[in-house]
């Protein structure tokens, strides 16, 4: 994520370095996990799709920038992978923690944020110059992206009702783990927004950044560092 940003900003051989070190680490990494799965896991399980997605977005901005048919049809398989991962991760994922989570069951929902988005960069990819996909796999993609958003959303909902009727105020390191979801719930709200001409997605796009929710979660970091290092003492 943090190369597609590079690549916005125009540091295309930065952003094509980073991809490159990504796609010969992301292998061997998802084998060492999933090879470790096990029944009943905790939110961080679905993390092996956030990965996969992660590098299809990068690939497709790529594409993109550079008007790379290769690397955008390398993103599409990669997406269609990174959805495969997250139903074999579902199918492990402990529902009780829901309700008993502290932070990465978000994880859940956030994967469905990236892979929107995803889906939304390989939408935007294509153009007269690259001509990516037929009417009907743009269709198809379309399609998916926007059930992609709709089950986030969805998931956003289960995962704050389970929060207000069992809250779980103590600071723990996995809050971290649901401000990321929020955040790519926002991004992916805007960019499916832009890509299929949803307007009325924009808003609740920019409500979804949430920054208080940010802050919150650095204030307890903060005074747990503040309590770690008095107990130190």
């Amino acid at each position: 994520m943090l190369a597609t940003r590079i690549s916005e900003l125009g540091w295309q051989h930065l952003a094509q370095a980073s991809l490159a070190l990504a796609a010969l680490l992301w292998p061997a990494l998802l084998y060492l996990v999933v090879r470790h799965w096990q029944p009943r896991m905790p939110g961080a399980v679905f993390l092996c799709c956030v990965a996969t997605q992660g590098l299809a977005v990068l690939a497709a901005t790529l594409a993109a920038a550079g008007a790379t048919a290769w690397l955008a049809h390398a993103a599409l398989v990669l997406f269609w992978l990174g959805l495969v991962l997250y139903g074999l991760a579902l199918a492990r994922f402990d529902p009780r923690q829901v309700f008993e989570g502290a932070g990465d069951h978000w994880i859940a929902g956030g994967a469905l944020a990236i892979s929107a988005l995803a889906g939304a960069k390989l939408l935007s990819a294509d153009s007269v110059r690259l001509y990516l996909w037929n009417d009907d796999g743009s269709s198809v993609l379309r399609t998916v992206t926007v059930a992609l958003l709709v089950l986030d959303l969805a998931w956003c909902v289960v995962l704050l009702a389970a929060e207000a009727a069992r809250p779980r105020l103590r600071y723990d390191m996995r809050r971290w783990a649901t401000v990321f979801p929020m955040g790519m719930t926002a991004a992916a709200t805007l960019s499916v927004a832009a890509t299929v001409g949803a307007e009325g997605l924009k808003e609740p796009g920019r409500v979804l950044v949430w920054v208080a929710v940010w802050l919150v979660v650095a204030a307890g970091a903060a005074l747990a560092a503040r309590a770690g290092i008095s107990r130190a003492r």
